[in-house]
């Protein structure tokens, strides 16, 4: 393990022209604090990667980018959906740096979290899930509904860590046993306790969205159970898959 590892923070972004403002500059005081504190690499980096967003998202990457190098960005070719975002920014990512952590970009996620998440892979975690410490935040529908989809994949066999989403820490060598499994639309959460990585959790406080909406409707919702339930017969393959056909634009870090 190199002393200072090279972390890529990937965020998907679909119509996040209102969230963006709000939180890369966030993001970006983050890692300065990670780089300053010596827990990561200088060169380490912010990956955000559009999924075919309709609004000004693409150009407030550019813009991002433009005015600072520790902002780089990826373009797929059309809205494809969040988890083939992140799978993107993820497989674009694994042979750039030491270790990746996905966030979303809403802030919901305590982002202070990363500090513990690297401190887990320093001792040994190939990865590192973030598990929510309650669901104060959410509505009473959305809590009910929660409960009944982790019991519902649970009793069909889905090996998930309970309130844990897409908020994690992944080194190399876990992102390389990811890129085994093929197929479109991956349900990443299914697969975190597949790929022979010793994983860790940490626990924090959900927030209340910043800007904009939440892109989870109800019909996305029952199609990542259905996913999810997919996820489950999904068998690694012996070569590693690229995502770069699917990218129509990257801004080079």
């Amino acid at each position: 393990m190199k002393t200072l590892p090279i972390l890529y923070i990937v965020v998907p972004c679909y119509n996040e022209e209102e969230a963006l403002p709000l939180s890369a500059p966030v993001f970006r005081k983050k890692l300065g604090d990670l780089i300053e504190t010596g827990a990561v690499a200088p060169e380490s980096r912010i990956v955000l990667v559009d999924d075919g967003s309709k609004d000004a998202t693409w150009s407030i990457i550019r813009s991002l980018h433009g005015s600072d190098a520790h902002f780089t960005g990826l373009r797929q070719i059309r809205n494809r959906g969040h988890q083939n975002a992140l799978t993107a920014g993820l497989m674009w990512s694994r042979a750039r740096c030491d270790i990746t952590i996905s966030i979303d970009a809403d802030l919901q996620d305590d982002i202070d979290a990363m500090d513990k998440m690297i401190e887990k892979y320093k001792e040994g975690c190939g990865i590192v899930c973030g598990v929510r410490a309650s669901r104060a935040t959410d509505t009473f529908l959305k809590r009910t509904t929660a409960r009944a989809y982790y019991g519902l994949m649970k009793l069909f066999g889905s090996d998930l860590i309970y309130d844990h989403a897409d908020y994690r820490l992944m080194d190399t060598a876990a992102l390389e046993a990811l890129s085994h499994y093929h197929g479109d639309d991956l349900f990443l959460r299914g697969l975190v306790n597949r790929l022979g990585a010793k994983v860790g959790t940490v626990s924090y406080d959900r927030r209340a969205r910043e800007a904009g909406e939440s892109k989870y409707t109800l019909k996305k919702m029952l199609k990542l159970a259905l996913k999810g339930m997919e996820c489950g017969r999904k068998k690694p393959e012996r070569t590693s898959r690229s995502d770069d056909a699917v990218i129509a634009e990257a801004l080079h870090a």
